[in-house]
């Protein structure tokens, strides 16, 4: 059929993916210059009228083509207008593979629309007789991936320096995901929100997710290097790039980590996390882990927040807790600060590991090994 009679109009009764039309032009021009889309996508810039009609175009001979790319407009399922919020396609690769992509129009954001439109299309290509689609982001393009965990990918990891940058500078690393047709679109794992937590004993502290401006707050290093790995302590330095690591573990749910905050300036103090390094957090087992500001010590920060993250751990799932069973931490024998912590915790040193860190001077370190079982 000529277009746009060949293209299958899709609906869950929520979302509709209908053909693209002339009248989409403009809504597209609006789509590809906002800051999201220019920040997250490879979309020309500047992008003009002329180039999005350009984009209609191509997108109708991808439908006339009997291998072509298939690309459906966006639309609110109970709009009579049908009105243009985003695009989604299906760029087949080879051997029932197909490549996934999606943008919105700001208009289109914060409805749902794209998790339902995204089902929408997997369903029709593995309707078609696809094994697998897959999908890719720039790495901390979590809106991006939140979209597809949501229908069920799988997460495979980061691709570095795998695609160019727009801007022309240092080529960018790349997520990568896919769904194979047999698959349950649902996510495969959870999504580690932290949740708001306060602490009780009168610290003055709350525990809440990060923000990019905590860095302003962070000071510099000042104990042992084998009391904690370089790579999980707080610097302005590497906070960046710690951060991106902190919250993709978190989308993973593998970890879930709280700033530690004054209650009145809001100013960060210091970190409290757990994680696990097998599995995920639906297990019944994690680690304990925190650290504290040098300018924040003294004062019970360490305990409260750990505390509070304790409870929260064991907490049942019903009730909006990790229902976890076990709590694990790991500490070097002379960092008396934390083992502090953990014993008024009540939490028990089990094992010991002979040795585990020699310092520069060449003394070696022991590594203690705690464990607290919840105890309902």
């Amino acid at each position: 059929m000529p277009f746009p009679g060949c293209v299958p109009e899709l609906t869950d009764g929520v979302v509709r993916l209908r053909a693209h039309r002339p009248d989409d032009a403009g809504a597209i021009v609006e789509q590809s210059i906002d800051p999201e889309s220019v920040r997250w996508t490879t979309v020309p810039r500047p992008y003009s009228l002329e180039q999005a009609r350009e984009f209609l175009a191509f997108i109708e001979s991808g439908w006339l083509a009997e291998d072509g790319n298939r690309l459906w407009a966006i639309s609110d399922a109970a709009d009579p207008q049908a009105r243009f919020l985003g695009t989604i396609d299906v760029r087949p690769i080879a051997g029932g593979a197909a490549s996934i992509g999606y943008g919105l129009h700001p208009d289109g954001r914060g409805q749902g629309l794209m998790a339902g439109a995204l089902r929408l299309v997997c369903r029709w290509w593995f309707a078609q007789g696809g094994v697998r689609l897959h999908w890719e982001a720039e790495r901390g393009n979590f809106a991006s991936w939140r979209v597809a965990w949501a229908c069920g990918f799988t997460h495979h990891g980061t691709t570095p320096q795998a695609s160019a940058d727009p801007a022309g500078g240092t080529a960018i690393d790349m997520w990568r995901g896919s769904l194979g047709a047999d698959d349950v679109m649902e996510p495969r794992t959870p999504w580690a929100d932290p949740p708001l937590l306060t602490a009780d004993g009168g610290n003055g502290i709350l525990l809440r997710p990060w923000s990019d401006d905590d860095v302003r707050h962070l000071e510099g290093r000042d104990q042992p290097a084998h009391h904690m790995p370089a790579r999980g302590v707080l610097d302005a330095d590497t906070f960046a790039d710690w951060l991106l690591v902190r919250r993709e573990r978190m989308s993973l749910g593998v970890t879930q980590s709280w700033c530690i905050a004054d209650a009145e300036s809001d100013a960060a103090l210091g970190e409290v996390l757990v994680f696990v390094t097998e599995g995920t957090l639906d297990d019944d087992t994690a680690e304990l882990g925190y650290q504290v500001l040098p300018s924040a010590r003294g004062r019970g920060v360490a305990s409260a927040a750990a505390q509070a993250v304790v409870e929260h751990a064991f907490t049942p799932r019903g009730e909006g807790g990790l229902g976890m069973r076990r709590l694990v931490a790991q500490t070097a024998e002379d960092n008396a600060a934390s083992n502090a912590v953990l014993d008024r915790l009540g939490f028990t040193s089990w094992g010991r590991e002979t040795a585990a860190d020699v310092l520069p001077g060449g003394r070696a370190v022991d590594a203690l090994h705690w464990e607290l079982l919840h105890r309902p």
